[in-house]
């Protein structure tokens, strides 16, 4: 029947079925999402994270965005040189340059900050006191006053106010505290999750074609795994780190040499348990290949181990840069880092706020990966049914 006929009702076209969870996936949502504190941890740590990922746009000595005769800069994004604004040199504009600033003044410019207006590596030559300086908030009056009328100030309110804050201190050599925690929780989150997962997938690899294969391949694989696993590691990677230039890819490299055993004991066990299912041999009776039997029949049993164990793996690669960073065979000097900065509480004893402020992040940072961890094998179980 026509449906554009007078009085004819149009036909609703078929709708795509909407692709829903399966009921087993349906139940380890259920599962994460009771373990409330895991969730929430969750939430937190992709709040966090995401926002370091966004860091300079929080933390910057460089402005969002310049209005200079009529144009618009974006200092964040490009690099200016100082000649731009009617400066003398080419090099990069200075935009905390009292000099700079009156220039854009002058010609009725502006200047947009990030909430934060240093960067990890931003030295703060106007400190009321010797670096390391406490927290804006814990200086009295007496030690603003003289930074702030240098700088212009002649009211009567609170000189402090007048300075642009440190809210954490700066660390030894005049830098910002909550600058470089930003941007040091960004590179660590990072190489942990790079770490976690190239190492996995290496790890999940070995462990399938050790288990699948078996007989001479599982024993000669499993022994070579017992002597490697018998070397003293932490010598090993501080010997490395002393040797080669430190840097992120490096100390990725050098830390790979290791991780990627943890996950191996585990998919090994998963596909030496499945390898002589019935399913297993009839697919082998059948001509399927052993690589297809393997990642795509086998593979999916031993994923399950696998993303139980990922957030513990991430947290344990997180604590061995920090432990690096630490002992001073980590990243390289000045780049912004936890244990960097931990390093700097133990040998600063009188400034407590460095000290305190890289443990509580790292502690933050490893409880929220646990937290994690326990809700991901919770919703792994099968014997929590509940929905």
């Amino acid at each position: 029947m026509d449906a554009s006929l007078p009085g004819v009702a149009p036909v609703p076209a078929e709708r795509a079925p909407r692709r829903r969870l399966s009921p087993i996936n349906q139940r380890r949502l259920a599962n994460f999402r009771r373990n409330r504190r895991g969730w929430w941890s969750l939430w937190l740590f992709l709040v966090l994270f995401i926002g370091s990922l966004f860091a300079d746009f929080i933390a910057n000595d460089k402005p969002f965005l310049v209005k200079y005769e009529g144009g618009y800069y974006l200092p964040v994004l490009k690099a200016y040189p100082e000649t731009t604004f009617g400066g003398d040199f080419e090099t990069e504009a200075d935009y905390r340059d009292p000099y700079l600033r009156k220039l854009i003044a002058e010609k009725g410019g502006w200047m947009l900050w990030p909430p934060i207006r240093y960067s990890y590596d931003t030295h703060n030559l106007d400190l009321p006191t010797p670096a390391p300086s406490p927290p804006t908030w814990m200086l009295t009056a007496e030690q603003c006053r003289p930074v702030a009328e240098k700088n212009g100030f002649t009211g009567a309110g609170n000189p402090c106010d007048a300075l642009e804050w440190n809210w954490l201190g700066t660390d030894d050599q005049g830098r910002d505290v909550l600058a470089r925690l930003i941007y040091g929780f960004r590179i660590s989150v990072l190489f942990g999750l790079t770490l976690s997962l190239i190492s996995s997938t290496i790890g999940v690899t070995a462990g399938a074609v050790q288990g699948y294969f078996g007989g001479w391949t599982d024993l000669l694989f499993q022994r070579f795994i017992e002597i490697w696993t018998a070397i003293p590691s932490l010598y090993l990677l501080l010997i490395i780190s002393s040797v080669l230039v430190p840097g992120f890819w490096v100390l990725l490299g050098i830390l790979l040499l290791f991780e990627w055993v943890a996950l191996v004991g585990l998919v090994r066990a998963e596909f030496l348990r499945a390898r002589n299912f019935e399913y297993v041999q009839a697919a082998r009776a059948l001509g399927v290949s052993n690589g297809v039997i393997m990642w795509r029949h086998l593979l999916p049993n031993a994923m399950v181990a696998t993303l139980t164990m990922l957030p513990f793996i991430v947290s344990s690669s997180v604590m061995t840069l920090t432990a690096l960073d630490f002992l001073g065979f980590g990243l390289p000097p000045g780049s912004p880092s936890l244990g960097e900065l931990l390093a700097q509480g133990k040998a600063n004893v009188q400034a407590p706020w460095l000290g305190l402020t890289g443990f509580f992040t790292v502690a933050l940072m490893l409880s929220l990966l646990i937290f994690i961890g326990e809700a991901v094998r919770d919703a792994f179980d099968p014997r929590k049914t509940f929905t």
